[in-house]
């Protein structure tokens, strides 16, 4: 028999003090924790925070570059803040979640993610939240306050934000179940997110935009239960009680009266709004086309369950939105200095 070459043997054989780079089980395991606790935080859904925004933009403060600065700090607040609500709400509904044929594959619902870990994530995203809260506070301290006979800016913002994250609570724990109230919450929250960024900047804004926003809002909350009962059929009442109080035919007319409400109240902003001019009626066809097109989708394909993803999905509505803003940008700050 012939040997085997010495290389041949020799790499078969463990090195002395070679190391395996690969991770250990428990590192491994930790990190996909990280990971499932960022999922649970639902980073996608931080775009419903772009409301905190809009009141930079229809202040003409764009190229404030403090107040640019603070409304940032202002949505990461949010950010974190309504990321804490996502997982009390995930681990309050995990039971029901399970039924859902999406929301199953949720980490918490699916078992994944330990409670212990989401809890912690939460624990941290609301000291985060708060610590943004206490940091834009003292600056706005020091700043002009058209607030100040209603107790000023600081206080507002964080009674806002402690609002949103108070309502949540109570949303997850009972109002969710409750018909009409679970979408008015919902909506609430949108509101809330543009009534916090006027206070960032600070400086006031027309009452018809934050009704505008409202309108919009019970809009989107209803389609979103409507896709829902569409979805589950005859499940939804098993998945959440309150599902089984609606019907079809009430969601629709409720849809049709919303939709009616934020296009009417959005066109009076255009020209009524304190900051606003009569030049910004050149953005209402698009906001028309916007809300057809929600409606088209939402009738036709059963959309609206998880409408601000919407955004990214549907190329119309994202190519809308984008003329939407160019066009309000140009004519809010460009077209004054032509």
């Amino acid at each position: 028999m012939s040997a085997k070459p010495k290389e041949a043997i020799s790499s078969n054989m463990p090195r002395v003090g070679a190391h395996d780079d690969r991770p250990s089980e428990p590192a491994r395991d930790s990190l996909r924790q990280f990971r499932l606790a960022i999922a649970a935080m639902r980073p996608r859904q931080w775009t419903k925070n772009g409301l905190v925004v809009l009141a930079l933009i229809f202040a003409h403060k764009l190229s404030d570059v403090g107040a640019d600065e603070r409304v940032a700090l202002a949505v990461a607040a949010f950010a974190l803040a309504s990321s804490a609500v996502y997982i009390m709400n995930d681990w309050v509904d995990r039971d029901r979640d399970r039924l859902h044929p999406r929301k199953r594959f949720r980490p918490l619902a699916s078992g994944a993610l330990r409670p212990s870990v989401a809890f912690v994530t939460a624990v941290l995203a609301l000291l985060g939240a708060t610590g943004l809260v206490v940091w834009l506070g003292l600056w706005l301290a020091r700043l002009s306050d058209p607030f100040a006979m209603w107790g000023g800016s600081p206080l507002l913002f964080a009674l806002t934000l402690g609002g949103y994250v108070a309502v949540n609570v109570v949303y997850s724990l009972y109002l969710k179940h409750q018909p009409l109230w679970d979408v008015f919450i919902i909506a609430l929250g949108f509101v809330l997110r543009a009534v916090a960024g006027a206070l960032a900047i600070p400086a006031p804004i027309s009452p018809w935009f934050y009704l505008c926003a409202t309108f919009l809002a019970l809009l989107l909350a209803l389609g979103k239960r409507r896709a829902e009962l569409v979805a589950l059929t005859d499940g939804a009442a098993n998945h959440r009680s309150n599902l089984g109080a609606y019907t079809i035919q009430l969601l629709d007319q409720l849809v049709t009266i919303m939709a009616t409400c934020a296009l009417i109240s959005y066109s009076f902003y255009t020209f009524q709004g304190e900051s606003a001019s009569h030049a910004l009626m050149l953005t209402i066809p698009f906001a028309l086309f916007g809300v057809f097109r929600y409606l088209f989708l939402m009738y036709t394909q059963g959309a609206g369950e998880r409408p601000d993803e919407l955004l990214w999905r549907d190329r119309q509505i994202f190519v809308c939105v984008a003329l939407w803003g160019i066009v309000t940008l140009v004519l809010l700050y460009g077209l004054p200095r032509v």
